[in-house]
């Protein structure tokens, strides 16, 4: 049976848009043409644009804002939500380029806040803020403690060139570790440093590592987190 017209416009349309995103001629952020462009360029009705469109939007690549037009979707990032993630590692893996950025870095002592999160009576740390991109996009807001107790050659470390995440995974050995996965809204700092509204969704990721058999031994670093909820997925894998 012949196919008809419109439904091959249809895929055309489509086609012509996935081209044009994966080739990088249009970015994240890109508004594409509006619906009369695309019935005037192809001769076609408005319903055959809407089914394109709409087909493009339900698979990820394309969005839909209410009277401000279509753009081309941010890409979804994934992570296995149970790993102990190298986020730089992450970002190349999905043929992105990383680029981080060192918002600050703090060796002190432990504040009260500090020492309830690392479970520590006394001593000294590294406070760490920094911002990690995919591309142009900013990727994660990371706030990290690191007990220098337990770790003191971090204390060395320029972490302005190496993601902190990254050069603990390689130099420093631990045997348990604990997630806890929130959703909050961004405040408006974190809003400008992920580059998304104020009050938009946001994955809030803490992390503690540790050394020893237990809960009680010596804890190696805390970290928080924060992805936009929009073009960010945890997943995991299961086998019975």
């Amino acid at each position: 049976m012949t196919r008809p017209i419109s439904d091959a416009l249809h895929a055309r349309i489509r086609r012509d848009i996935e081209s044009r995103i994966m080739s990088g001629q249009w970015r994240p952020g890109h508004r594409i043409p509006y619906e009369h462009e695309w019935m005037e360029a192809y001769g076609c009705s408005r319903m055959t644009v809407n089914k394109a469109l709409r087909s493009l939007v339900q698979s990820g690549l394309l969005e839909s804002r209410k009277r401000a037009g279509t753009f081309v979707a941010a890409p979804r990032f994934h992570r296995a939500a149970l790993e102990i993630p190298d986020i730089r590692a992450e970002v190349e893996g999905q043929g992105l380029a990383y680029r981080l950025d060192l918002l600050s870095r703090d060796r002190r002592k432990a504040t009260e806040a500090d020492k309830a999160l690392l479970r520590v009576s006394s001593g000294d740390l590294l406070a760490i803020e920094c911002r990690h991109f995919a591309d142009d996009l900013p990727y994660a807001l990371e706030h990290r403690l690191i007990n220098l107790a337990a770790v003191p050659e971090a204390a060395e470390v320029d972490f302005s060139t190496q993601p902190p995440g990254s050069w603990l995974l390689a130099h420093v050995p631990w045997t348990e570790a604990e997630h806890r996965i929130t959703a909050i809204n961004a405040d408006p700092a974190t809003a400008q440093s992920l580059h998304v509204p104020e009050n938009a969704a946001c994955i809030a990721l803490e992390r503690w590592t540790w050394i020893g058999a237990g809960r009680d031994d010596e804890r190696i670093t805390y970290a928080r987190q924060l992805y936009p909820g929009d073009r960010y997925a945890l997943t995991a894998h299961f086998h019975a």
